[in-house]
């Protein structure tokens, strides 16, 4: 009875440790209702390396940008498809507002020319005297000036002062460049690099997991390759090897061994991928959800 009653040292919920383990925060967290919750994700969250970043499905006809994002060749045409179209479409509405903005302002300038004729005219009838009455009161009361004639400022309650002041939202000129979705970096279709995916028979299992079979290897090494794998593609051939095979065979001489082409540092593009359950691997793999928290003053 003694032994099933101890706590054992590493317990879960052993509150004689120093250290306020992420088990215990989490829980606290939990039951209280109060501060901001945060949960690690795990390798279920994380885009797998092959996968598409729009479709987030294995590529089968896989492409990559010079960044290093790889894309189904299908999604991407058809985004890039979409994204022309609607600059052309924001182009058109932004000539549109162009000829509206330069008829609006001929016929200010028309209407400017016109009131210079009216007072000019007035001005030309008021040199003709005018009786002069030596009986006028002098306690009468004088017409108040024209408030449309004379207020230079814009004005709520008066129709034509008030568009003046009216706030409109400005269009400004839309980009005819097509931009990465995820870099958004300008994109092109010669941009786009073909990749070629080595497959791995279903006897060889990953070097992190042994229980899992991979689907890719390192076209040079026959290396497993896994989501935590860094791995590059060479630009020339588009074969997919990882960044040990590339330091260690490649760097030396560098040259392609696919196609015996010289390489260039912009021929060596670094994929972007995801990570497994736990590993950082440059990703941010936390999950947050902001709650009011309650302080003492």
């Amino acid at each position: 009875i003694l032994l099933l009653n101890r706590m054992t040292r590493h317990g879960r919920n052993c509150t004689a440790s120093a250290v306020y383990s992420y088990h215990e925060k989490k829980k606290d967290t939990a039951a209280s209702g109060w501060g901001t919750k945060k949960t690690r994700l795990g390798k279920d969250s994380i885009k797998d390396f092959d996968c598409c970043n729009i479709t987030l499905q294995p590529c089968k006809d896989p492409v990559i940008t010079p960044d290093g994002y790889l894309f189904e060749r299908e999604a991407i045409i058809q985004y890039m498809i979409t994204q022309k179209r609607e600059n052309a479409r924001q182009l058109k509405a932004y000539q549109e507002q162009l000829d509206k903005e330069k008829k609006e302002s001929q016929e200010k300038s028309v209407e400017a020319k016109l009131a210079k004729m009216e007072k000019f005219v007035e001005n030309e009838s008021r040199i003709v005297s005018k009786k002069y009455s030596h009986f006028k009161s002098e306690t009468a009361v004088e017409t108040l000036p024209d408030l449309k004639a004379t207020s230079n400022d814009t004005c709520f309650w008066i129709p034509e002062k008030a568009n003046a002041s009216a706030s409109t939202n400005q269009m400004k000129k839309p980009s005819s460049q097509i931009l990465c979705p995820m870099s958004r970096k300008p994109l092109r279709m010669k941009d786009l690099i073909d990749v070629h995916f080595t497959p791995s028979s279903p006897s060889e299992k990953s070097l992190t997991s042994s229980s899992s079979a991979v689907k890719y290897k390192c076209a040079l090494t026959h290396d497993a390759i896994a989501n935590s794998t860094p791995c590059v593609v060479l630009k020339p051939s588009g074969m997919l090897i990882t960044v040990e095979a590339l330091d260690k065979l490649i760097k030396s001489d560098m040259m392609d061994p696919f196609c015996n082409k010289k390489l260039s540092e912009s021929d060596v593009i670094f994929l972007q991928r995801g990570a497994s359950g736990f590993a950082g691997s440059g990703v941010e793999l936390k999950a947050e959800k902001y709650a009011p928290s309650m302080t003492i003053s």
